[in-house]
């Protein structure tokens, strides 16, 4: 049997290849070059150029661009009106911003388990969370594929509860027609450097109701306006704004969007280059007994963010961080989405304790990302295809 780089054989990648990567090309430069010769830095006309994009992509009413995907989810929580006393339910495999934006309003996080193919939140763990204090429900796109979004949108509605969809992972991906953003109350996306289009950093969220977007726009500007019909008193000049409201600088800057927007003129082909990678890779690992592939619902056309091996130990005479630790000698770049939320020291000290939600927490013992992203090329996927074989072979009882 080939011996594994891990123990000092030769590694199956020539190169290193990370589990996540931008794309930048000479347009997107070029596109950031102008507004840094241009007049506006920031507060420029190139944050509403892409408001109006993401609109048009997305199906939404009204976009609002944010400086991160964490400022995002704050300010739907704050647009929902969440704050002291009120439960926002989410599911533990996620990044901790998803449960997190529910504690800067004063509200408490609760976790619902995860259906065990989909790895997406399960509804029905949703209505057995749901108490009289439950405001809210933040379902989390995990790996780009959307949520059960008919079924939880159902029981929003039955509960009077607002849904916000926290769509980090999945610009571009299509549920039963309609694009991820023009769907839930609140749509929250992420322009981080590894999602499918970046803005540096950036977030946003879409929404269809006049309130909520109001809300978004004074929350992200200190709560202050010049909107003459928004003041409590009449302007005493060219100069006069008012703060009407308590918010942030959450601000997106014309550079970030600039880029933002030269990268959505290339979201078609990321996309379609997201879908072909994830295929490849279901073709190779679905009929390996070491490996479970995420299963897909039949209404979500994802474009993957993220591709996850789910690793059936039972096969293996090994753990999980070996098969880690042999992968990145075999210079597939890897990571581990997600720890479960309520597993970090901040959330054990605010009383949660492991087991709440089992399927999660059985799912994270065995996941391991491999690397996904525009820029890869078939020779790289076929590499970390015959890494991941390799490891596999080695370790087998």
């Amino acid at each position: 049997m080939e011996k594994l780089a891990l123990f000092g054989g030769k590694p199956e990648l020539g190169k290193k290849i990370s589990y996540g990567r931008q794309y930048i090309d000479e347009a997107d430069i070029q596109a950031v070059a102008e507004v840094l010769k241009g007049d506006f830095l920031t507060c420029g006309p190139k944050v509403g150029e892409t408001e109006s994009r993401l609109c048009g992509l997305t199906g939404a009413r009204h976009a609002v661009l944010l400086s991160n995907g964490t400022a995002a989810l704050h300010a739907a929580c704050i647009a929902a009106g969440i704050g002291e006393g009120d439960e926002v339910i989410t599911t533990p495999i996620t990044f901790a911003a998803s449960a997190n934006c529910a504690l800067y309003c004063g509200a408490k996080p609760v976790f619902a388990d995860i259906g065990p193919e989909t790895w997406n939140i399960s509804p029905k763990e949703i209505e057995r969370n749901i108490t009289p204090r439950t405001k809210a429900v933040v379902a989390v796109d995990f790996t780009g594929q959307a949520v059960k979004l008919k079924e939880i949108r159902e029981i929003c509605r039955a509960h009077s509860l607002v849904l916000i969809e926290d769509a980090a992972h999945s610009i571009g991906t299509v549920y039963s027609g309609q694009p991820v953003g023009g769907i839930a109350d609140l749509t929250t996306f992420s322009f981080h450097p590894v999602k499918t289009v970046t803005a540096g950093e950036g977030g946003a969220v879409m929404t269809d109701n006049e309130e909520y977007y109001k809300k978004l726009l004074l929350f992200r500007a200190h709560g202050i306006t010049r909107n003459q019909e928004w003041m409590e008193r009449a302007p005493e000049g060219g100069w006069y704004y008012e703060q009407i409201d308590l918010g942030l600088n959450y601000r997106m800057t014309d550079i970030q969007a600039a880029l933002l927007l030269s990268q959505l003129d290339k979201i078609g082909r990321f996309a379609e280059r997201r879908r072909e990678i994830a295929a490849r890779y279901d073709q190779a690992f679905g009929e390996m007994e070491e490996i479970t592939v995420q299963k897909e619902i039949p209404e979500s056309d994802t474009v993957r963010h993220l591709y996850l091996l789910n690793v059936n130990l039972d096969f293996l005479k090994t753990d999980r961080k070996t098969v880690y630790d042999a992968l990145e000698a075999e210079n597939v770049g890897c990571n581990v989405h997600y720890i479960p939320v309520y597993y970090f020291p901040h959330y054990q000290r605010l009383g949660y304790k492991k087991g709440l939600c089992p399927n999660a927490e059985a799912l994270y013992e065995r996941l391991i990302t491999i690397p996904l992203y525009y820029g890869m090329s078939d020779e790289d996927v076929e590499g970390v295809i015959r890494a991941v074989r390799k490891v596999m072979r080695y370790f087998r009882k």
